[in-house]
């Protein structure tokens, strides 16, 4: 209650007026929460992040990359108004029709045109290039960066949610692998900017234009892995020709706009590599909120994740044993 009324406070010292209501929305799984704030001046979401509350010498995520990408024409929401003290943002209301809802409605035939253009915006985004000692430049899918989410994933899905199913004693040999996964992963030569959850539920359509949000906890890694994100999304399945065209769309604006030296058989393996470890990432992030966090919301897209990663193992033999200590998960698993 105390957050809801601090966020009024905020819009009536703004506008001079009181809202004339204020409903709580839907959030991701972090601990940031939002609202939907409509009065005379019109509808505006607000949101409380606790990691903003105070006033601090270190830089805010969420405002240097707001920044950061307005300022390379990437479309994000505006910032109406900030209130430190209390953590609270006023941004620009950009709707509710995330790319996901198109699918399944009367749009649905315009998904490939859509896609092809946010991956435009993709490159966009890969192409910004900043001092590596600022962020979000300095930080990266390093070796910690990238064991931590797996370890996450051997936590909270292997050692609980699928702790009945799962033969513990194989968990020392599959953290091995996992080592050796991410130091394949590991390639700074070929690095980019990253959005870090590029899929559709981070996707608003407004004005029949994508607009791109959550971008706080961007940083550097391979441009594979923000291409996994919207192409072997968790929360949609694209059909398979225009997932193969997503790749090579993809493969081939990099090298237009120079940003990648690979050839496409090098885009395609660590694209499978990359798809591997994010997935896991995803699946881990989901039995936590599940079994820790008791938020069902993300239960029914463990079984979708799970699907994509046969097709990995089959592809590229470093992931074989991997998928092997990891069978009893894939065992009943419909692609």
């Amino acid at each position: 209650m105390a957050i809801q009324q601090h966020i009024i406070t905020l819009y009536t010292s703004f506008f001079h007026s009181e809202p004339l209501s204020v409903i709580k929305i839907q959030g991701d799984a972090s601990s940031r929460q939002y609202f939907r704030m409509t009065g005379a001046a019109g509808s505006f979401i607000a949101c409380y992040d606790p990691a903003f509350s105070g006033a601090t010498a270190e830089p805010y995520n969420f405002l240097v990359m707001r920044k950061l990408l307005s300022d390379n024409n990437i479309p994000v929401p505006a910032i109406i108004t900030v209130d430190e003290q209390n953590g609270l943002l006023l941004l620009e209301d950009c709707g509710d029709l995330l790319l996901q809802n198109v699918f399944g409605t009367a749009d649905e035939p315009t998904i490939p045109d859509r896609y092809r253009e946010i991956l435009d915006l993709l490159v966009q985004l890969q192409s910004i290039r900043g001092d590596e000692k600022t962020l979000p430049f300095c930080l990266s899918f390093d070796t910690e960066k990238l064991m931590f989410e797996f370890d996450f994933f051997i936590e909270h899905a292997l050692q609980n949610y699928f702790a009945p199913c799962f033969n513990q004693s194989s968990i020392t040999a599959l953290r091995c692998e996992f080592e050796a996964i991410a130091k394949i992963l590991v390639q700074p030569r070929h690095f980019v900017l990253n959005h870090r959850d590029f899929h559709s539920r981070n996707i608003l359509i407004h004005q029949n234009k994508p607009i791109i949000i959550d971008f706080q906890d961007a940083r550097m890694g391979l441009p594979q892995y923000d291409a996994v994100s919207l192409i072997k999304d968790s929360y949609v399945k694209l059909e398979n020709t225009l997932a193969e065209e997503l790749k090579t769309c993809h493969y081939n604006a990099l090298c237009r706009r120079n940003i990648s030296t690979m050839s496409f058989d090098e885009y395609l393996y660590f694209f499978d590599i990359m798809a591997f470890q994010r997935n896991i990432k995803a699946i881990g992030t989901f039995c936590y909120q599940t079994t820790v966090k008791k938020n069902s919301t993300f239960e029914h897209s463990i079984a979708p994740t799970l699907a994509y990663l046969p097709d990995y193992i089959a592809a590229q033999s470093e992931l074989k044993v991997a998928g092997k200590l990891l069978q009893p998960l894939l065992d009943g698993v419909v692609a």
